[in-house]
């Protein structure tokens, strides 16, 4: 689909700007705090977000390859029992869904909003809003958006991403729960018991 080829590159802009740069910008600039606090370090929490990272620009990758070259997108290995009308319909529906439960919860979130684990400021522990029926509201919207990407893009590429992704977060929520559990205590283990970690 032709239109789908200039979409969807739009869409991975317009994703990475709601998702990270505005609400990282906001947070700046409302509190003077950078958002931003994977390091250079070789701990496990700077190392998932090198991975990220790459996951990131691999994602990337296999949408600009299927926009700008057909010939090149046959490498990515597409399935093809999965190129149908109503997996295309899914992912899309799953791609704009996630955006927009992003979106909410960035707004939820506040100034509380980090990418990665911040030591050096204690943020507010959110539990209203979206954060009552998942701990993790953005992470399970990720997961969603490069799922709707896999049923768009069906190939080895996309498959790999998502599993990935679904990996690579599970890991960071554990290494964010550790830290929140020390960070806001009692609090946090009752929120634990009383929210699913993604629905």
């Amino acid at each position: 689909m032709i239109w789908l080829k200039f979409y969807l590159p739009l869409y991975l802009v317009l994703y990475m700007t709601v998702a990270f740069v505005l609400p990282s910008y906001r947070t700046y600039k409302q509190t003077g705090i950078n958002p931003i606090t994977f390091g250079k370090t070789d701990n496990a929490h700077d190392y998932i977000g090198f991975v990220m990272k790459i996951l990131i620009a691999l994602l990337f990758i296999a949408v600009f390859i299927y926009s700008f070259s057909d010939k090149a997108y046959q490498y990515l290995v597409p399935i093809s029992y999965l190129m149908k009308e109503v997996f295309l319909i899914i992912g899309l529906i799953l791609i704009h869904l996630s955006l927009f439960w992003i979106s909410v919860a960035q707004y939820q979130m506040s100034n509380s909003w980090r990418i990665g684990i911040d030591e050096n400021y204690k943020t507010e522990l959110i539990t209203k809003g979206l954060f009552s029926y998942s701990r993790n509201p953005i992470f399970l919207g990720m997961i969603i958006s490069v799922a709707g990407i896999f049923f768009i893009l069906p190939n080895a590429l996309t498959f790999f991403l998502m599993l990935a992704t679904y990996i690579v977060i599970q890991i960071q929520i554990r290494l964010e729960e550790e830290f929140l559990e020390k960070q806001h205590g009692e609090q946090y283990l009752i929120y634990k018991q009383t929210t699913k970690r993604l629905l």
